[in-house]
Order: structure tokens, then sequence, then C-alpha cells
């Protein structure tokens, strides 16, 4: 396996560069997009040097592994993920395997689906303040991590710069209308228990997760990213505990890292230390690991009715 990290595939894709995220870039193909998951690695909105070997493949496969899972639930964007069919629209297709996706041209909602089935991370410190996440009240008394009773979904506005905006469900309705509202919430709800099931049997948390979706004419289908450590809180059951702050399953070993050191988050962050570049490396193929061994229960059909 190799162990170079891709900080960029401009140069290696002979189509035009239409977006490039943190660490996501969008090529326009024409009649598709394609997506390019890279190796950078961000923390409190900055993009770290250097980046992650693997880690671009590791959210990559795990997206098109989530993606292939539930498409008889919630359609998706995914054409494919194989480098070989772009031909000669990239060089160095070695460099680019694993790590691509062609996907469906959809329009963006911007609201982003957020379900959190546990209460802890920011949905914790809008509860301490006010009893409430995103204007739904929850019982008095809940302890930091606690299971919630019922999942809950919490939107939030996107925004292009700067972060997105916790909004409550009234407003989400007044921004795109109740009817397509009402669909997302349902989508995102049925994505979490269907995701929170799978990775109990695999000894996994699912605490939160965020979703994006868009519109293929009428038709409402999943984009982006699904179930990554980027877009997903995971705790190994191993670790989890009442009223402390549980290591997830993520890039935890730079936060930890860049929070003992005394960068004021002002200015340009300290380069990443081998061992935190490597640690971070092991952690996210080892989520990658347990959530994609097969096991005796299976997943591979999704009994519902298609959205």
């Amino acid at each position: 396996m190799s162990t170079e990290a891709l900080s960029t595939a401009e140069g290696l894709v002979k189509a035009p560069l239409i977006h490039k995220g943190k660490v996501r870039e969008l090529y326009d193909l024409g009649e598709h997009l394609l997506i390019v998951v890279t190796d950078r690695i961000s923390a409190f909105d900055y993009v770290l040097d250097p980046a992650v070997p693997e880690k671009g493949k590791v959210l990559n496969g795990l997206s098109a592994f989530w993606f292939d899972k539930t498409k008889d639930l919630v359609p998706n964007h995914v054409v494919h993920t194989d480098v070989r069919k772009l031909g000669d629209l990239v060089s160095e297709p070695d460099k680019l395997a694993g790590r691509i996706m062609v996907t469906k041209k959809a329009k963006r909602i911007d609201i982003e689906c957020v379900v959190r089935g546990y209460i802890t991370g920011g949905g914790w410190r809008q509860y301490q303040k006010n009893g409430e996440v995103n204007g739904i009240p929850l019982p008095a008394g809940l302890r930091k991590n606690a299971k919630l009773e019922e999942p809950i979904f919490t939107p939030a506005g996107k925004n292009d710069v700067g972060h997105d905006e916790d909004i409550s469900f009234e407003e989400m309705e007044r921004r795109i209308g109740s009817e397509l509202a009402a669909g997302l919430r349902k989508r995102s709800l049925l994505l979490y228990d269907y995701a929170l099931a799978v990775c109990e049997h695999k000894s996994i948390i699912l605490a939160d997760c965020k979703f994006e979706f868009g519109l293929l004419g009428d038709e409402i289908i999943l984009i982006d990213e699904l179930f990554t450590p980027d877009s997903s809180r995971f705790w190994a059951e191993e670790k989890y505990e009442l009223d402390i702050e549980i290591d997830s399953m993520d890039k935890e070993p730079v936060r930890t890292y860049l929070l003992s050191t005394d960068w004021d988050r002002d200015s340009t962050p300290p380069r990443l230390p081998d061992d935190v570049v490597n640690a971070t490396t092991a952690r996210y193929q080892e989520i990658y690991r347990r959530l994609t061994e097969p096991t005796s229960y299976g997943f591979n059909t999704f009994q519902a009715v298609k959205y």
C-alpha cells in the first residue's frame, strides 16, 4: 500500500476544477462531476501540513460502501468509482485509484441534515444553555454522551464561508418549504436508523451524523459523502462513558496534538509531527476495517420503501 499522500489532483485531471474544498476537489466532466478526495486534513478551520496518507482513500471507500448499502433506501449521486473508466481524462491514474467518484449533477439543497442519537458535541453545548437542541426541548437531567430516547433531527443552514448555522425545523420549512423539509427529515432519520444498526453489530456507536441532499429534476438524492469519520461521530463501544470527552474514531490525534501546543488558532498552524500523522492514518484505516469487514449479520439489502 502506498504511503505517499496526495494533497491535490490539480495537474492530474484534464477537466475544469470548479470547487476546491478543504478535502475534496470537484471537476466538471460535462454531464457528470468528478470528485477527488485528497489526503488533506483540517482542524479548527485550518488545512494542516502535511497531508495524511490514505485518508482520502478511506473517506472515499467508506462513502462508496455506504452509498451502495443504502441505494435501495435513498437514491444517491454515484455513477462509478473506477478511475480506469476516466481514460485519458487523468494522468497517472494509480495516484487517483481509490479516491475518485463520478457523480450525477444534482442541485444542492442548502441545508445540512444532522441527526443526533446521543447528546454530545454542539448538541450538548446547546442543551446546557437552555435544555433544547435546535428548538427541540429535551428531558431535564441528561448527562453528556447519554443516548436519547429517540434520535432527533437538527438541521443547519449551509454557509460556503464560515460555520453552518443551527436552525429549527420551522426555520428549515420557511427556507425550503414544508414538503421538502419533511422529506429530508424522514430520509435522514431512516438513514441514521439503518447505519446505527449496522454499527452496533460492529461494536461501534454512531453518535451523530450529517447528510447533504440534492435535487435531480424532482427527485431527492443523497450527495457529497456518507457515514465517514469526517461527517459522522463514531465511538468504539469499549470507550463509551458518560460525562467525558470520548476519543472518537477520526482525526482525534491531530486535535489532541494541536491543543497541546501554544498555537493561538489565529496564525499558521504548526506542522504535524510524523508520529501524529502516522497515528491519524492508522485511526482512519481502523474505522474503515471495522465498518466494512463482513459479519455474520447481513446488511446487503434493506427491506424498505425506496424514496
